[in-house]
């Protein structure tokens, strides 16, 4: 269905190649998963299959790619429409009309298909996604992960026979995302549709796929085979697969019913190795509104760490003790994150509100250096960066938020999690006064968010959205960071190096749009620090992220808990609530339905427990690092 014959993209300006050496086929009615390290061509492979590459982002292409016999070089994205359906990353970029319903019509209009067939499709979509109660919604008021429900089904309607998708669970909660997977299989097995799936949360879909496509490395030549090959060699893989090389099961486990067969004597181990207080993770001692254990979850990641965060390796080891199943040896991991800039003296200082220890104390920057960061300290339970009371908030006639009472100290992490359209990022946005509560209160370092002024707030409270280029607006990183040094009232150069500490080696000229989204998230991120916010908010910042952005990502957090920052997540990434937040709070239809240490909240909720935790269960292991720390 689809053939690559000795593909290679280069692009304009580019020093190389982009994508190279793909000689390869993709069978007729078969899930593919195409997976790899941030960076190696995998949005290019994908475009290289819709037409989009070269036709729309420019470059040059050799060799040829063919798709149900079509010729993507000479046959334009608009001519290959009835063949080929695309949902990229941004599904906002995708949309073209006002209304759910007309959207998922408009493909069909352009095909000219006739008024009897669009309706059935249309209704059939409806109900495949889980779409009906919102058909005749404007498609700007949807949550991120109904936005992307919208565009998957705006490409199923004209029935394409090859679906192209890049992280389309992404900004999905894990019940639609199963829900999706379910459509996407139930295409493949019923109606032999081929699916090009590219997708960094691997913990959802290996399990679905029939093949595995991985670009191990830039440049590096492709490789194809079965799940279980791919992921014994693959230098990202999910926690199921690192657990499994942890233990040395053979064969590697892809889903977590494998897991759990070949789980008892691990279990037993375990067991065994539990001293009088037990090898059960420290739980947070967290109640609403008061400060987290001390202790970190996990142990933190190291730049000398192999792929899976958290497994201490011998050094030059690439895979955790016992090996790939396969016989191959697993690529080499992407560093997990190592800083290479200077310290500001004195930046971060003296925001702890105690005595401080003797001698001088490491700022943020001299932090980031680190390979890891250490344990934020135990806040005061009374020192409350932030806290809402009754909050209530309407769009129009709806109540989207009601009797929300919630507090965060210093120095705590919460991981905000819930289905889609359940209120998380307006309750992000009630926080930094965007949204002004119907009813209730809420307040941020002492002010009122919604009644203070934007330039008061920049150092109470700091938001990275989900599109993190929202932030983005100058032509090179040089001017985004004088213009954060502006608006924050900061000396020349805080932001500069603040993105040096993030971003090593973006030169100033670059612009934004050419970074990657690892990059973009940390390019928003050091704009927002500027200020040094006492609270900060992230709406969904692993999106787009491979596994070694993510530890990146998690090791900065920590840092600036270590710092004092208060930080709330809103996220669908359980792995990453596991590894990270200290309380995990759940909302369902506007309200809070569950608040509590992290291990108590996940392991009691099937939909928001991460692998290792339905694994082990009954066991309170959140993560592969816990258990890799409690073997040792």
């Amino acid at each position: 269905m689809i053939r690559f014959e000795q593909v290679s993209v280069t692009y304009e300006g580019a020093a190389g190649p982009s994508l190279q050496g793909v000689d390869l086929v993709i069978p007729e009615g078969e899930l593919t998963l195409l997976v790899g390290p941030s960076g190696v061509g995998k949005s290019t492979l994908l475009g290289a299959v819709s037409g989009l590459v070269p036709h729309f982002t420019g470059g040059t292409l050799r060799g040829r790619v063919t798709v149900a016999g079509r010729d993507t070089r000479t046959h334009k994205p608009r001519e290959l429409a009835d063949v080929v359906g695309t949902v990229g990353q941004d599904p906002l970029a995708h949309f073209v009309t006002d209304v759910v319903e007309d959207e998922l019509a408009y493909g069909m209009e352009s095909l000219g298909l006739a008024p009897a067939v669009m309706r059935r499709r249309v209704e059939e979509t409806l109900d495949l996604l889980g779409l009906n109660e919102l058909r005749d919604r404007p498609i700007a008021t949807l949550s991120g992960g109904q936005q992307q429900r919208v565009a998957i089904g705006s490409v199923l309607t004209p029935h394409p026979r090859v679906l192209v998708l890049d992280e389309p669970t992404s900004a999905l909660d894990p019940a639609a995302a199963e829900e999706v997977l379910a459509v996407l299989q139930r295409l493949v097995h019923d109606l032999g549709t081929t699916v090009l799936m590219a997708e960094h949360r691997l913990e959802r879909v290996v399990q679905y796929a029939d093949q595995v496509l991985l670009l191990p490395s830039p440049g590096a030549a492709p490789v194809l085979g079965t799940p279980a090959e791919i992921m014994s060699v693959s230098p990202v893989h999910p926690p199921v697969v690192a657990l499994g090389r942890l233990a040395g099961w053979s064969p590697l486990p892809l889903s977590i019913r494998d897991a759990r067969r070949q789980s008892p004597p691990l279990l037993t181990r375990l067991a065994a190795t539990a001293g009088p207080q037990g090898s059960q993770p420290a739980r947070a001692t967290v109640s609403q509104g008061s400060a987290p254990d001390p202790a970190p979850q996990t142990p933190p990641a190291t730049a000398g760490r192999g792929p899976q965060a958290g497994l201490d390796l011998p050094s030059g080891q690439t895979s955790p003790p016992g090996g790939p199943a396969g016989p191959h040896q697993p690529y080499p991991a992407p560093p997990a994150f190592e800083a290479r800039v200077r310290a500001e003296p004195g930046f971060g200082k003296g925001r702890g509100g105690g005595s401080r220890p003797q001698g001088p104390r490491p700022g943020l920057l001299a932090r980031l250096r680190r390979s890891t960061a250490e344990p934020a300290p135990a806040p005061a339970p009374t020192d409350k960066v932030t806290e809402a009371r009754n909050l209530g908030v309407r769009r129009g006639r709806t109540e989207v938020l009601r009797g929300i009472d919630l507090a965060v100290a210093k120095g705590e992490t919460i991981a905000l999690m819930g289905r889609n359209g359940a209120g998380k990022s307006t309750l992000l946005a009630a926080l930094t006064g965007t949204v002004a509560p119907a009813t209730g209160s809420v307040t941020v370092a002492g002010a009122t968010p919604h009644k203070t002024a934007p330039a008061q707030m920049v150092r109470r409270v700091g938001l990275v959205p989900q599109e993190p280029r929202d932030l983005l607006y100058a032509d090179t990183v040089a001017a985004e960071c004088a213009a954060a040094d502006s608006d924050a009232s900061a000396p020349p150069g805080t932001c500069r190096d603040l993105v040096s500490a993030l971003l090593p080696d973006v030169p100033d000229d670059t612009h934004p749009r050419d970074l990657s989204e690892g990059q973009r998230l940390a390019l928003a991120l050091a704009l927002v620090l500027t200020g040094r916010p006492a609270l900060l908010l992230l709406d969904e910042p692993t999106r787009g992220l491979d596994y070694a952005a993510k530890v990146r990502l998690i090791e900065i957090l920590r840092a600036l808990a270590a710092e004092g920052h208060a930080i709330v997540l809103a996220t669908h990434d359980v792995e990453l609530a596991a590894e990270l937040a200290h309380r995990v709070v759940i909302l369902a239809g506007g309200e809070i339905v569950a608040d509590g240490p992290t291990a108590e909240v996940v392991v009691s909720s099937p939909a928001f427990a991460p692998q290792v935790a339905k694994i082990l269960a009954p066991g309170h292991w959140l993560t592969v690092s816990q258990v890799a720390e409690a073997l040792r």
